[in-house]
């Protein structure tokens, strides 16, 4: 491309309104001052909540549902008003909001409390303590701080998947270790997961004495509902058809009420629709970033698989190809085990595959049913869920880390 064409590009961008008025209207990240449908569970967390602006502990609360069902979002409504109302009472009130998920965040025990222990203005070396001292380093700021602490942790059941359930108890026990009556801490957790508590060991659960609230996911009307209130912050007048809406929201209502999966969407579209130098977002660009987006998930689902699943995957792929029909775990493993052996890696069991093929499902890649067949046991069915384009766009996403030669077995 010439360096003309570059800048006609660019003055494009410079020389005429576009569709958006503030895009970050539509980030999962803002925070707007109503949140349509979900009064009833704010005003429940602030009764949780409010206690510390009489010094007083709050009960520690979960909270349940699945993705996009406005739980994070709530929680920072709720503890950013808290804040607010604590400074005008000259209480003392520090929110610790941390997102399990987050890379070299909460990856150790030992980086989970670094972390934690920054919020107070220390930092403390990335290796080299022994957790005890790090434990008693927490301890000693939250008893010199004299005031409520109130931890947030985002998608917990990470965080205890990577460093196990210990930590939770050991920060719930901080509280019998400080000297000052002034200060306490109080845990909210938030999980996709609905069955997440019935994990932990019974002590620790005893110990957290919680309450729950589950978020339900939204339909279609909340959803559209959602969507009508961001667009009119997010985009400029008349830019957005309302058959752009309704299909968003509708797409959205199908995948588990997913609010947050229908403003990517439209976000998507309206990208789309810019790019091709057009100034109103119709039903055709909600479908056009439906299927990117599809794509952009099946790249990145299968880049961020370990070796042994890629080759799993792509067992499935080819014994698909072949038949267009659902497969067995049996049948799975005979094709992995003769392409491991193609490419001089050891294969995993026939039971650890059988995990691996477990996760793939759970990512939603494949669809892996269990079958009976009496006496002579269980097994899954297994069928591709993407469409023909995606099943193309996922193996030549392999074929960069595999030779040629090895996808042609």
């Amino acid at each position: 491309m010439s360096q003309s064409s570059l800048n006609d590009i660019f003055r494009s961008y410079t020389n005429k309104v576009g569709l958006f008025k503030d895009k970050n209207a539509l980030s999962s990240d803002f925070t707007p001052d109503n949140i349509p449908h979900r009064e009833k569970q704010i005003e429940e967390l602030a009764h949780v909540i409010a206690p510390v602006l009489r010094n007083e502990k709050p009960s520690n609360i979960f909270i349940y549902g699945k993705t996009g069902t406005g739980k994070s979002l709530c929680i920072r409504k709720v503890t950013s008003s808290l804040e607010e109302a604590a400074k005008e009472s000259g209480r003392k009130v520090k929110i610790i909001y941390i997102n399990c998920k987050m890379k070299k965040i909460s990856d150790t025990e030992y980086r989970m409390l670094t972390n934690i222990i920054s919020f107070f203005g220390e930092n403390v070396p990335f290796t080299g303590l022994p957790t005890n001292t790090l434990y008693q380093k927490l301890t000693k700021h939250i008893e010199n701080y004299g005031g409520s602490v109130i931890f947030v942790f985002d998608e917990i059941d990470a965080l205890l998947g990577k460093v196990g359930n210990e930590i939770l108890y050991t920060i719930t026990r901080i509280n019998q270790d400080i000297n000052s009556s002034g200060s306490k801490i109080t845990i909210i957790g938030i999980s996709n997961k609905v069955g997440f508590i019935d994990q932990l060991d019974p002590r620790i659960r005893s110990s957290l004495s919680e309450e729950e609230m589950v978020f339900p996911p939204y339909n279609a009307q909340e959803i559209k509902d959602i969507l009508e209130a961001r667009v009119s912050m997010a985009f400029n007048e008349n830019t957005v058809e309302y058959g752009a809406i309704r299909k968003c929201a509708a797409l959205a209502a199908q995948e588990n009420g997913d609010a947050r999966k229908a403003l990517d969407l439209l976000r998507v579209a309206a990208e789309l629709c810019e790019r091709e130098g057009k100034t109103t977002v119709n039903e055709s660009y909600i479908n056009k970033a439906q299927a990117k987006i599809d794509k952009d998930r099946v790249v990145e689902v299968v880049k961020s698989q370990p070796k042994h699943s890629k080759i799993v995957l792509l067992s499935m792929i080819k014994l698909y190809g072949k038949s267009q029909k659902a497969m067995q775990t049996g049948d799975v493993y005979m094709l992995y085990e003769k392409l491991t052996n193609q490419y001089g890696l050891k294969a995993l069991t026939q039971r650890r595959v059988s995990d691996l093929i477990s996760e793939l499902d759970m990512l939603g890649v494949i669809n892996a049913s269990i079958v009976s067949k009496g006496r002579y046991g269980r097994t899954r069915k297994i069928n591709l869920q993407l469409n023909p384009d995606l099943i193309k766009i996922m193996t030549r996403t392999l074929a960069y880390e595999f030779p040629e030669s090895f996808l042609n077995v």
